[in-house]
């Protein structure tokens, strides 16, 4: 029956960044999620959570794309069509390099016996 035996497990989550020059003044950061699947709202609090970080060092207005999945059927990006478009394209041509990434996010597993 659904809602029964339901256990809750808190995880973090394993976050990579890359960043891509999209002019001599702005730039557009990629955040990939590795061994998550995630909602919608989800990738907007992760890339709010990055614009915060950001702005803390100064960079305002910076385009944030949030990436799950590792091949080409499960890939998906969240973000402005722009910057979706010049992270896929970057990400074809291997021209980002990823970093490690610590946001302090954590997500509840549900399983449901």
């Amino acid at each position: 029956m659904y809602g029964q035996g339901v256990t809750g497990k808190i995880k973090r989550l394993n976050l990579t960044y890359g960043r891509l020059r999209d002019s001599s003044r702005t730039s557009i950061y990629a955040i990939r999620i590795r061994g998550a699947l995630i909602q919608p709202h989800e990738a907007d609090a992760i890339a709010e959570r990055m614009r915060e970080r950001l702005a803390q060092r100064g960079e305002l207005g910076t385009d944030i794309v949030v990436i799950q999945g590792d091949t080409k059927n499960t890939l998906r990006l969240f973000g402005t069509p722009y910057s979706v478009n010049r992270v896929r394209a970057a990400m074809f041509n291997a021209a980002i390099r990823w970093t490690p990434l610590d946001l302090c996010v954590y997500r509840k597993l549900i399983r449901i016996d």
